[in-house]
């Protein structure tokens, strides 16, 4: 059964709701699931709805339709095939775990994306990643050389076209040009420990200190390093008498953990963006078990 999704982000007023039920009954389609928020503070209105056309009706014929329901409610919109993948490029360096754990949620469905691609500034991962029959691409980077090698990055995105960036443990800090040119389009993750240790070695620190949760943020990456909107987070509680190998361990795992998570949320369009914060809606029916594994 053809299955759409709605999505919309407008300044909040009455009617909104109800124009948009209007237009899907009118058009003879069927709402199969259904969130929405109202922010008080941004005074900004979020929804998200799934559905399907019982008569027949095409996505170019449905976006075409709404226009004219959206533009008086200034909506940032979009209708989504609900089951096209999304085009994905995973960037690394030496740090495989992520990228090992999404390519096994990839390979088994459970992870439903197109992966176009994997960068690397090493050669680490290219056999295992060639193994799995997606083009691997060694791209440098050094102080002297960043603009050419973000150039190439940017060469690959275009000829994939790559309509998401996941930094699986990507070691390198992107620019503010990047980063603005790709505003929501680039997911990545990092540890995240009360308190927070930055450097190397974070978790000897968190050994060292006596960390009792250790954990890991997904966000949409931005110019401020580390800080931009939190798509997802979780932690794991640690005991005195684990070794710092048992914080690497399961920090690694809670991190793989979050990121395919954050990454379910993005492909199946539930994250918006809301200042500098997310409006992150639940699973729909049919994603929720896959969303939840491991």
């Amino acid at each position: 059964m053809t299955s759409f999704v709605l999505t919309v982000k407008c300044p909040s007023r009455r009617g909104i709701v109800a124009a948009i039920a209007n237009f899907l009954t009118e058009n003879g389609c069927n709402i199969t699931d259904s969130h929405q928020y109202d922010d008080p503070l941004t005074g900004q209105f979020f929804t998200r709805i799934t559905f399907h056309p019982e008569t027949g009706a095409t996505a170019a014929a449905l976006r075409d339709g709404f226009a004219g329901v959206a533009d008086p409610f200034e909506m940032d919109w979009a209708i989504h095939d609900g089951t096209a993948k999304m085009k994905v490029l995973l960037m690394v360096s030496n740090f495989g775990h992520c990228l090992n754990d999404l390519l096994y949620r990839w390979r088994i469905g459970a992870l439903p994306i197109e992966i176009v691609g994997v960068i690397s500034n090493h050669m680490t991962y290219q056999k295992v990643v060639v193994n799995h029959d997606i083009p691997f691409h060694c791209i440098r980077v050094t102080k002297d050389n960043k603009p050419q090698a973000e150039a190439q990055m940017m060469a690959v995105v275009e000829e994939t076209g790559a309509e998401l960036v996941v930094l699986a443990r990507y070691m390198q800090i992107l620019s503010d040009a990047l980063c603005q040119k790709m505003s929501g389009r680039i997911i990545n993750i990092h540890h995240s420990f009360l308190p927070s240790f930055k450097g190397a070695n974070p978790y000897k620190q968190a050994y060292e200190r006596g960390v009792k949760l250790i954990g890991a943020t997904a966000h949409y990456v931005t110019a401020d390093l580390d800080e931009g909107p939190i798509i997802e987070q979780d932690t794991v509680r640690i005991t005195h008498a684990q070794s710092p190998d048992d914080y690497v361990s399961l920090g690694r795992d809670v991190e793989a953990q979050v990121l395919a998570r954050a990454i379910h949320a993005h492909i199946h369009h539930r994250a918006f963006l809301n200042g500098n914060k997310t409006v992150v809606f639940p699973a729909s029916p049919g994603s929720y078990a896959s969303e939840r594994m491991g």
